[in-house]
């Protein structure tokens, strides 16, 4: 193998795969980049075996081959030359000799056939969405995946396609993100669980470009088709709670309200929430504003938040982080919060529409 290539091209190819590679694998070869020279091209893949991430970019293919290279050492090397050509020679024994303009470095490398394939899927009937608007939607939801494994169908996210539209579905046992957008001609049904560690690593690859992403829905796995980057992801296999049974559709009490001023008011109030034992803050919502309240052995704090109320008052208590995390995933100025009790759930949904949807469990308080 011998090829020449960009360095800026090759920087960003390597770290692109290296998302999905674990610096810590029981298999060495998987600590490794994969490299293949095509006609024209280079194929770079990086793997866990739960998710696979596969980037071409253009080179000057002298001869062909394949090699794993260390992935952490490579993408060092690469990344500390000048943005000028790179020359990747493959030498015997698995060395590779790396050279550019006057720095040559000789890596060993490991036994390319040792790597294991990425699973191969059947793009039939994809899905396609604006890249921006899918990585939105990650954003929106996956925070609320859970992060213990005792259940671990819900570290993933619910993806479902209903034929006119696709969903993304996370929840905690604390609290539930749902995202929902259109498709256009799209016939597609079905709905599968991704991971959420594959959904984040694919939404920082996703660029802010006007580019669709292609999505397509095998047995057990999902590909994610961005043009030069191929993305696949195992997918989680048991059953997921039907959400829509723990929504509540009736409400005693709806406040509107401003989403930015009540993010900044409960993060002062957590201030002093965090140095509490559960990171608690009180709401006491009346006619025309919501006081939200929050005490620890340091002090105590109070803010005042105006809102139109539509309903009856109610006094409730919420982790903070919990209702942080959802005020900073919604993007309106203003948002509806609907309660029935204060030991049920409070759903938060857009003023109009219904392309999000936010439920989070109340704090049982003594009083």
């Amino acid at each position: 193998m011998k090829i020449i290539c960009s360095q800026k091209k090759l920087s960003e190819a390597i770290s692109t795969v290296q998302k999905a590679i674990s610096p810590r694998s029981t298999l060495p070869v998987l600590e490794g980049i994969y490299i293949e020279s095509l006609k024209d091209v280079i194929k770079l893949i990086g793997t866990d075996l739960d998710l696979g991430i596969e980037c071409y970019i253009e080179a000057e293919v002298l001869s062909k081959g394949s090699i794993v290279v260390p992935s952490r050492i490579f993408g060092d090397i690469i990344r500390k030359f000048p943005d000028s050509d790179v020359k990747i020679t493959l030498l015997d024994n698995f060395r590779v000799k790396i050279e550019c303009q006057n720095s040559v470095i000789t890596l060993q490398g490991l036994n390319p056939e040792e790597y294991p394939e990425l699973q191969r899927i059947e793009e039939n009937n994809p899905i396609e969405i604006e890249q921006d608007l899918f990585r939105d939607m990650v954003r929106q939801t996956v925070f609320s995946v859970a992060t213990e494994e005792t259940r671990p169908i819900y570290t993933g996210a619910l993806m479902e396609l209903d034929g006119s539209s696709v969903s993304l579905a996370c929840l905690d046992g604390y609290r539930l993100a749902l995202r929902r957008e259109p498709i256009e001609g799209n016939q597609n049904r079905n709905k599968v669980v991704i991971p959420g560690k594959s959904l984040n690593e694919i939404s920082k690859i996703m660029g802010g470009e006007e580019r669709k992403v292609s999505i397509t829905i095998g047995e057990k796995h999902v590909l994610f088709d961005l043009g030069y980057t191929r993305i696949i992801s195992r997918l989680l296999e048991g059953d997921f709670i039907n959400y829509r049974q723990i929504i509540p559709q009736e409400y005693q009490t709806r406040v509107k309200i401003d989403t930015s001023i009540l993010s900044e008011s409960i993060e002062r109030a957590s201030l002093l929430a965090k140095e509490g034992s559960n990171n608690l803050i009180k709401l006491s919502i009346s006619e025309d504003k919501m006081t939200i309240t929050s005490n620890s052995e340091l002090g105590q704090a109070y803010e005042e938040v105006p809102l139109i109320l539509e309903g009856k008052e109610i006094d409730i208590a919420f982790n903070a982080r919990y209702f942080l995390d959802i005020l900073k995933a919604i993007d309106d100025q203003e948002v509806c919060l609907d309660f029935t009790t204060n030991i049920s759930p409070c759903v938060v949904r857009p003023l109009e529409g219904n392309h999000y949807t936010y439920l989070l469990l109340p704090v049982r308080t003594n009083n």
